[in-house]
């Protein structure tokens, strides 16, 4: 057997004493909580401390673990915190996730939202599935806490409350004594087990706290329909055991039924139902009876009570064929239906991949450009527009709106207004995965191990016309996204960094270049004189310098002064702040300033590197340009030698 390798520095075997100490920490604090006893036990030690708590339904106990995970959030918005649970794995989608806990919150307070199945309906690899699995994981931890705590009949195959076994012509006395209602009823097994083992005393009936976890079916249960044909209704509900009927010798015994379906498994918690519209029209109903009714009905036995919520998702071609078929109207009454569409702002989106990549062990060596994952996010929200009919307004944009930047002509809040136009909007289009792969195979065809923005956009392109389920027409399309992609956001976020990496000073010039902006207008608006600093003369404010700059963003001869009224207006409120109005403060300043600077230097930069035969001195700046792009901007020497090159070629163009 191969030896485990020393480390000489003990570095590794530190990091490994520390994991394993953790681990022993972690089975040590869960032992610790674990607790057995009997039903008398139960009401004299464990029940007084926490009553509210220990009879929560499904979905108060699934509201609370939201709010619960976000305690630590800042604010008092108790809907922001009940995201927080979400914020690491899934962005761009916070309407429906706000949607997703209003339905909690009104599931908690006993509105009829509860006695609703929970349907997330989307694109694949929007995230779905992602929720699901989050609020799985949500539950398992908070399980492990004081404030999650969990009681069980001991050996329950339903994990049912102990609360259950208080006898129904004693509930009004023990809400006198507790103040709480008891809702729930004892399961076939407990009853029989009651009667059998324990002659009826419900005191002596054990009692355990559970964990609630999918590996081992407490409380967290998936189903995944297989062939419809085929589909059995007993892997929800269970069926009887043939092999304990020999022993048992009655189907009708509790003992002799099968209890592993997923409602079982699921009990006390949350039910995931994968592609809920393909399975059989009798699964459906039983679904929904539970949710609205908290009970299922099998053979042999009286109605089964269990409380969980139901979280079901599937795609929308599904959906429209559920929709086309009348007798389905009445199911769909008893569904809560959320949307959750891809993101729509290429910021959030370029997260998504950075998530991707980071957890695939193929990119881990890597380098990626600064630009990529946000032009791969572009392109892939492009896909996903729907035409705006406005005048004025572009797919490019819209795109720009809807990531939250500000665009000539409207305002900041107009990306909501677009939206409502297009409910729709964002349920279709290119999916991450799709991009993902791109980009995987990119690198897996290169032999360096870096990816530019233009080797990208060649992966994509690829992956498009390779793409069997794609018409032409379709193809054509994406691939002018793609140029429209290049053209109006890369070009310019490639230039920048180019400029800002020859000029080492360019903020300093960019700030200086404001100041003199502030002080031309302020002139201007106020109608007087200008003191020039160097000859100490007065003269007219600088229009010709004005106009310069206020062009580079469209800023038109009529709409300028309402355009200089709102700087000078924000560069009072920042001087008002006790703050120095810096382009940060302002974007579109910023964006102005900034083309201006370039345009001012581009002969500069043009002469540096389209040189064929750079002098020592263009040699050394070139060397420097690369260099700062490494350093400060996030490039490789590789990335940087190609970005260099293209900027090289759009100079040549202009």
């Amino acid at each position: 057997m191969q030896s485990s390798p020393v480390d000489p520095t003990g570095a590794m075997s530190e990091r490994h004493a520390g994991f394993v100490e953790s681990l022993g920490a972690f089975a040590r604090q869960h032992r610790a909580r674990a607790w057995q006893g009997d039903f008398g036990d139960f009401l004299t030690r464990v029940l007084p401390a926490n009553p509210a708590g220990l009879a929560r339904t499904s979905h108060q106990y699934l509201w609370d673990m939201l709010r619960w995970y976000g305690r630590e959030s800042p604010g008092d918005d108790e809907h922001l915190k009940a995201r927080e649970l979400f914020r690491r794995e899934l962005f761009g989608i916070d309407a429906p996730l706000g949607r997703v806990a209003d339905y909690f919150k009104a599931a908690a307070a006993g509105s009829d939202v509860g006695r609703r199945l929970l349907l997330l309906l989307g694109p694949p690899s929007g995230g779905k599935s992602t929720l699901a699995i989050l609020l799985k994981r949500g539950l398992e931890e908070y399980s492990r806490t004081e404030e999650g705590a969990v009681y069980a009949i001991a050996g329950s195959p339903l994990h049912e409350s102990p609360l259950n076994l208080v006898p129904a012509s004693l509930r009004a006395e023990f809400r006198a004594s507790y103040g709480i209602d008891v809702q729930g009823e004892l399961s076939p097994w407990a009853r029989d087990r009651l009667l059998r083992e324990y002659d009826g005393d419900y005191l002596r009936m054990p009692v355990e706290r559970v964990f609630l976890s999918e590996a081992t079916r407490v409380g967290v249960g998936t189903y995944a329909p297989h062939d419809p044909t085929t589909a059995d209704i007993a892997d929800l509900v269970g069926s009887v055991d043939l092999s304990k009927v020999a022993e048992v010798g009655d189907e009708g015994d509790p003992r002799a039924w099968s209890w592993s379906g997923a409602v079982y498994a699921a009990s006390r918690g949350l039910l995931e139902m994968i592609e809920i519209l393909k399975v059989k029209r009798e699964f459906l109903y039983l679904l929904l009876t539970l949710t609205q009714e908290k009970n299922v009905k099998v053979s042999r036995f009286p109605l089964i009570h269990l409380d969980e919520t139901i979280l079901a998702h599937t795609n929308l071609a599904e959906f429209h064929k559920f929709l086309q078929e009348k007798e389905n109207e009445a199911l769909l009454d008893r569904m809560v239906i959320i949307r959750v569409p891809y993101a729509l702002s290429y910021h959030e989106e370029s997260r998504i991949y950075a998530k991707l990549v980071a957890g695939a062990p193929a990119f881990r060596d890597v380098h990626l450009d600064p630009h990529v994952l946000k032009l791969a996010a572009v392109f892939a929200i492009l896909t996903r527009l729907v035409k705006p009919e406005r005048e004025g307004l572009d797919l490019a944009r819209k795109l720009r709106l809807y990531a939250g930047e500000q665009v000539e002509g409207f305002a900041a809040n107009e990306a909501e207004r677009l939206r409502a136009e297009v409910p729709d909007e964002g349920l279709s289009g290119v999916s991450p995965r799709f991009i993902v792969n791109a980009i995987s195979n990119a690198i897996t065809r290169s032999d360096a191990r870096s990816l530019t923005s233009m080797e990208l956009l060649l992966a994509l392109k690829d992956a498009i016309e390779s793409d069997a389920r794609m018409d032409a027409k379709q193809k054509r399309a994406w691939i002018d996204f793609l140029v429209t992609a290049r053209k109006d956001f890369y070009n310019r976020w490639v230039k920048e960094d180019v400029h800002r990496a020859l000029f080492a000073s360019f903020e300093e010039e960019a700030q200086q270049l404001l100041e003199k902006y502030l002080d031309e207008v302020e002139a201007s608006l106020d109608n007087r004189q200008v003191r020039d600093p160097i000859s100490g003369e007065n003269r007219p404010p600088d229009e010709r310098f004005l106009r310069a700059v206020e062009e580079k963003i469209k800023v038109s001869d009529s709409g300028k002064q309402s355009f200089r009224q709102e700087v000078v207006r924000k560069a009072m409120v920042a001087f008002k702040a006790g703050e120095k109005f810096r382009l940060s403060s302002h974007s579109r300043m910023n964006e102005a300033i900034e083309q201006y600077l370039f345009a001012e230097r581009r002969d500069v930069l043009r002469l540096v590197t389209s040189s064929a035969r750079p002098d020592d001195d263009a040699r050394a700046k070139i060397s420097a340009v690369q260099r700062r792009l490494v350093e400060e901007y996030g490039y490789d020497e590789h990335s940087a030698r190609e970005a260099l090159n293209y900027v090289t070629t759009l100079l040549a163009q202009e």
